[in-house]
């Protein structure tokens, strides 16, 4: 039996990103187990790498550079990524909480959550920053430093806190100050009497290398509040600070008192094979984690070394085998960035620093990032030495694409079709090719229906339920009628009845919020087992005048898109592990985004049609068809997708890609995007050029974004890109 026949029975559910659970991602990746549901719970796409957080304050390494993958990684474990705030653990129904989304259940659970710096003083959670999460401490310096280049604020800046963190952001700071040659003023608050976290001679180095910086030091201190451009202190003075930076110690996240885990000093306790006490279901790791068995400081490289360890009683855990107890080294080697490049090495009380010492920390942060950049290309499934003629070419170089990639072209539906014989009664007045049939009501008025399913773009049941519906409900929204009911069909892979329920129960929590949004309800539908996830739902709705079709556009009309284009690129670099995280992250968050205003505002288009599976051009084409009139498209006007341009120039293309180009060929200026199969994609609206200005505007004035991109001229059907 084939691994992926195995059927679905545990769930394990990672909330954090951290270190070390990036690194059990990979080892996943690797060597998965059958038979277990991987969950990551993370705020962002991207998780940054703490040791290369002071070089990217200096300016040595871009964003980029230091940000882990989340969203790749998770792609490469066979995960779902759930890009939220966990907020609260139920042991007992054994469910993780997350905003803005029903609870995640789970039979086993791990924690990697960090922790923060915000600081319990006044004034701080208004105008101070903490130095971690660092992603958030990362973005407000990047924007007080394009503000000090400006000349709209100060170059002064406050660290409060006078250990490792604080010493290395004080230099980094006044470092990438000078680099762009302005004078900064930073000083380094700290409440103890010297310098902590350091030896006597590493102490002594550091505070030579602040001096030399022009670094101020205030030791013995007391921060009374933080204010828009200063710090109080407890003896009254006042230290100019237009960007406050706590690093005093490791903060734990505030929800977890609220929970009913072991806490110590607010860090989840754990024992030494990383499970929390007296339930081995769930384990804790890294800085959220306190180890009472063996105490070590908060440091990244207890959690990198604590990664296979988890990896393995993870495994343990979810097939009740041994576990392994976690031993973590007594010393250890600190590297500590000095600003420019240049590092100091302290160990059992021995202190060296030096660019070369720079450079070999480099060497490590940048192996580190490598293993979790450079990750193995899923390989296809070998094929037998003996196929039936045409089955290696059917089956091509890639895997099938998921979403509208997946849809058969339209050269070869027209034909499947053809058989058919246009409906006789005059109460079915459905054109061909037109979104939606429609039937006329015996009252009065019309009624449309229309259905769709998606094979699974992504892991995640519930986000792939809303993409799903909010596809499906594009056809009722381009023929101008307002949603009313849905049955939904789905495919469940093989698994347990347990997951089986929580399975439906994501999927019709999340189908239910979108159809109920959208003014629709869904009223009952099917449900079987096969071999992969699709999800789809036949939907119906309700016009008083005429459905708007594919034929009624005029010569003169302007053509009006409402999202992006290149989706189908971005999933399709998405399944071979080569698109940007949070590319993917912007495109599926597009996905689930209902269209109903837009639909309003567009309700007096001539004509109009939801870009899918067919591309832009493919879309385009069939108004063109449908109207005995032809299209001028402005590229430069088209808009597009971050990272979907660059993908598509090194040959990224989905499935769908060639069906659609002979289906739909363009003239003038050839751009492959225009044939990229959408899922979920923008409505194409054609109006008379004032109404379409007008609709632009009611948009924009609820943050609606819409574009003009062409218009209708006379001709037959050719669509010309200029």
């Amino acid at each position: 039996m084939h691994r992926s026949d195995i059927p679905l029975t545990q769930d394990l559910v990672m909330i954090g990103g951290g270190h070390a659970h990036a690194l059990v991602l990979r080892k996943w990746g690797m060597n998965p187990l059958p038979g277990a549901r991987l969950t990551v719970i993370n705020p962002g796409p991207t998780a940054p790498y703490t040791g290369m957080l002071p070089g990217h304050i200096a300016g040595h390494y871009s964003r980029e550079t230091l940000e882990i993958d989340l969203v790749r990684l998770c792609r490469f474990a066979g995960a779902r990524l759930i890009l939220s705030h966990a907020t609260q653990i139920d042991r007992e129904q054994r469910l993780i909480h997350v905003d803005g989304r029903p609870p995640v259940a789970y039979d086993v659970a791990s924690f990697d959550i960090g922790i923060t710096a915000t600081m319990d003083i006044p004034g701080f959670a208004t105008f101070g920053v903490g130095a971690k999460p660092l992603d958030v401490y990362a973005r407000r310096w990047r924007d007080f430093l394009s503000a000090v280049e400006q000349g709209d604020t100060a170059p002064e800046v406050a660290v409060i806190g006078g250990g490792v963190a604080g010493c290395e952001l004080s230099l980094a700071m006044a470092h990438a100050l000078r680099a762009k040659n302005i004078q900064p003023r930073v000083t380094l608050l700290h409440s103890g009497p010297s310098l902590s976290g350091l030896g006597n001679l590493a102490r002594q180095r550091i505070e030579a290398k602040l001096r030399r910086a022009d670094i101020d030091i205030y030791t013995g201190v007391r921060v009374t509040k933080v204010a828009a451009d200063h710090v109080a202190l407890h003896d009254g003075k006042k230290i100019p600070s237009r960007l406050t930076v706590g690093a005093a110690g490791a903060v734990p996240h505030s929800w977890l008192s609220q929970t009913d885990l072991p806490l110590s000093d607010g860090f989840i306790e754990t024992t030494p094979d990383l499970s929390i006490r007296d339930d081995p279901s769930v384990f804790a790791v890294g800085d959220c984690a306190a180890m009472p068995f063996a105490p070590r400081p908060k440091a990244g490289v207890f959690a990198v070394r604590a990664a296979p360890v988890l990896f393995h009683n993870l495994r343990a855990a979810l097939t009740n085998g041994p576990r392994k107890p976690f031993k973590p080294q007594k010393g250890y080697l600190k590297l500590i960035s000095l600003g420019e490049k240049s590092a100091l090495a302290e160990k059992f009380g021995l202190a060296l620093s030096g660019p070369m010492l720079w450079r070999w920390k480099d060497r490590i942060d940048r192996a580190f990032m490598k293993k979790l950049d450079d990750l193995p290309r899923p390989r296809p499934a070998a094929l037998p030495d003996l196929v039936a003629t045409g089955a290696r070419e059917v089956l091509g170089s890639k895997p099938l694409c998921g979403g509208c990639g997946a849809k058969i072209g339209n050269t070869v539906l027209n034909d499947g079709l053809s058989l058919l014989q246009h409906p006789t009664d005059d109460t079915i007045l459905s054109t061909p090719g037109d979104d939606a049939a429609v039937l006329r009501q015996p009252g009065g008025g019309f009624q449309v229906i229309s259905t769709d399913h998606l094979r699974a773009l992504i892991h995640d049941p519930a986000e792939m339920a809303r993409i799903a519906a909010v596809h499906a409900l594009g056809d009722i929204w381009a023929m101008g009628a307002q949603p009313q009911a849905a049955l939904s069909s789905i495919i469940l892979p093989h698994m347990s009845p347990a997951l089986q329920s929580r399975t439906l129960g994501e999927i019709t929590a999340a189908a239910n919020d979108v159809f109920s949004r959208a003014g629709a309800t869904i009223v009952g539908g099917h449900t079987t087992m096969g071999a992969e996830m699709t999800i789809g739902f036949t939907v119906t709705g309700t016009c008083t005048s005429s459905p708007i079709s594919l034929s009624g556009a005029q010569a003169g009309d302007v053509l009006v898109l409402t999202q992006p284009i290149g989706s189908g690129v971005l999933m399709a670099a998405h399944m071979e592990g080569s698109a940007r995280g949070a590319d993917v992250a912007q495109v599926l968050a597009e996905m689930t985004q209902l269209q109903d205003r837009q639909a309003f505002h567009l309700r007096h288009a001539h004509s109009m049609t939801d870009v899918t599976g067919f591309g832009l051009a493919g879309h385009i084409a069939a108004i063109c068809r449908a109207s005995h009139l032809s299209a001028e498209i402005l590229a430069d006007a088209v808009p597009v997708y971050a990272g979907a341009r660059a993908l598509s120039e090194r040959g990224v293309q989905s499935s769908l890609f060639q069906p659609n180009i002979e289906n739909a060929p363009t003239l003038g200026r050839q751009d492959p995007l225009f044939h990229d199969p959408q899922t979920a994609g923008g409505l194409l609206a054609v109006l008379p050029p004032a109404d379409a200005e007008a609709a632009l505007c009611n948009m924009a004035a609820e943050g609606k974004k819409a574009w003009i991109i062409g218009r209708m001229i006379d001709g037959e059907g050719a669509v010309t890109i200029l």
